[in-house]
């Protein structure tokens, strides 16, 4: 499985329910890799969408603990079990856990593969994402060109597990 977050030098990734950033790229990025396959995320990361809405071209799968939620053009899961058994009808590389903060902690174990914007910044934030360059289980294997955009310096990265992951 994947995962794709934006993160800073801190490995913050979002302050009140918001990106810390937008970066045309990164969205651009974005869409590339997920577009025509399966996300993951919870419900805050859902709502904190245009619209709320689940994001076009992709099966949208959400993890809410509230047994009523319901959102139109989404899977909505109610457990990690329920989320692992939905996982089971989709290739492993097609999955992307797109956020938000407990969703990366609950699904960074399965993952293999991590797609990083690194941001060259410092940002006031509420939420982050485990520092992968600290974790002996991942390895950065690629890093591209440093980019701008207007002063904001960035780079794509790309992590992989050199530790033990737990299959689906």
């Amino acid at each position: 499985m994947n995962l794709i977050v934006a993160a800073d030098k801190n490995w913050s990734i979002g302050n009140h329910g918001q990106l810390l950033v937008s970066i045309p790229e990164d969205k651009r990025m974005f869409r590339e890799e997920t577009l025509l396959k399966v996300i993951i995320m919870g419900r805050k990361t859902l709502e904190s969408l245009p619209g709320k809405q689940p994001l076009y071209g992709r099966i949208n799968i959400v993890l809410s603990r509230n047994p009523d939620y319901k959102v139109k053009g989404a899977v909505i899961c109610h457990s990690m079990s329920e989320v692992m058994e939905e996982l089971k009808k989709y290739p492993e590389k097609e999955c992307f856990v797109i956020g938000g903060q407990s969703i990366y902690e609950q699904f960074l174990p399965y993952c293999n593969t991590a797609h990083v914007t690194f941001i060259d910044y410092t940002y006031s934030a509420d939420t982050q994402f485990p520092d992968l360059d600290k974790d002996p289980c991942w390895e950065m294997t690629a890093e591209s060109e440093e980019q701008t955009y207007f002063d904001l310096c960035y780079t794509f990265r790309m992590y992989k597990r050199t530790g033990q992951s737990i299959k689906k």
